[in-house]
């Protein structure tokens, strides 16, 4: 297993994090015992959970499978979604994140958190007082690192921006959704990410069970999988990129040449690009995890991983796209 810096930090995470939003709902306590035993006898040292999983069941049950093994591990979780309809149990106030914290602590039978994420933007409270918040939990040692979810491009850099000029703990990690088939945040994010130094840690890297292998076209359903509960699966097709049929085509031929599963070779894609030291690996069974352990320790060749960007590369948009056909101009 590789172990990586997240961003700017000294923090070493290992390049397979596993994720538990199954834990509690579709993956009961002894397959999650498996699989978290699994996870670290490879060496996975990076948990990601969130305060919203289950309604709180997968920090509860991480909580009560770790215990004496809870510092081996860097745990990661989340705030933000709402977790009653009571107005101020949800979003990022400081009212909120005070509360939130202590129930996290509390269910994950642990005195500090590894990294607190802020989960979803919340446009009715300012950033600096999120940031506040979170700085002063990171003054009191609640919490080691912080970071943010599925924030617009924007929103990261003014955040950076608030916390370097106001000296106050700045975000390190953004999460976000990207794989072969969703790509949207190389044209803005990544870059800032590259520019601040902040590590990128993806989720969704096998886009839904799309990128497994199971599935030979983007419509198609199989009895007994995402596909055809719809949790997760059919709503995202819609957000896929034109090309969605070519790059799993490719990536299907690409794993037959190397001989390995196309859910390894997606996963090993996402760990080859610009500021991504982990990836998040959800899976509700242990065999579903344990065939994806199988992206570790190994390298894309050249001429595959350069295959695989150039079938799933996006149209670029403005103002890219202007930029490169004034590049391209005849003088």
């Amino acid at each position: 297993m590789k172990y990586n810096n997240v961003g700017s930090s000294g923090l070493k995470v290992s390049e397979l994090c596993l994720g538990t939003m199954t834990f509690g709902r579709e993956t009961g306590a002894e397959e999650a015992r498996a699989i978290l035993d699994a996870a670290l006898a490879a060496g996975v040292n990076f948990i990601d959970t969130a305060n919203t999983y289950a309604k709180g069941a997968s920090e509860t049950l991480i909580g009560d499978l770790l215990r004496d093994r809870r510092h081996e591990v860097v745990i990661a979780t989340k705030f933000g979604n709402p977790v009653t309809p009571a107005p101020n149990n949800g979003g990022t106030s400081r009212a909120h994140i005070l509360r939130a914290v202590e129930d996290s602590l509390s269910r994950l039978r642990t005195d500090y958190l590894d990294i607190y994420y802020v989960h979803h933007i919340d446009p009715d409270t300012p950033l600096e007082e999120t940031l506040r918040a979170l700085d002063d939990l990171v003054r009191q040692g609640k919490v080691r690192y912080i970071g943010c979810s599925n924030f617009e491009a924007w929103r990261l850099l003014e955040s950076i921006w608030i916390s370097e000029t106001r000296n106050l703990a700045r975000f390190v990690i953004y999460q976000p959704q990207y794989n072969l088939l969703v790509r949207d945040i190389e044209d803005e994010i990544i870059p800032v990410a590259e520019r601040k130094q902040v590590g990128v840690v993806p989720w969704g890297p096998l886009a839904g069970g799309l990128l497994t292998g199971k599935y030979r076209g983007i419509g198609e359903t199989l009895a007994g999988t995402r596909s055809q509960d719809g949790q997760g699966f059919s709503n995202r097709i819609p957000f896929l990129s034109p090309n969605s049929e070519a790059t799993l085509g490719t990536l299907l031929d690409v794993a037959a040449e190397l001989d390995r599963s196309p859910a390894s070779v997606a996963i090993r894609w996402l760990l080859e690009q610009p500021a991504v030291p982990s990836v998040i690996l959800g899976a509700r069974t242990l065999e579903q995890f344990s065939t994806n352990l199988a992206a570790s320790g190994w390298r894309l060749p050249a001429e595959a991983l350069a295959r695989l960007d150039e079938v799933s590369a996006p149209t670029p948009r403005y103002p890219k796209d202007s930029e490169l056909s004034r590049k391209h101009r005849p003088a």
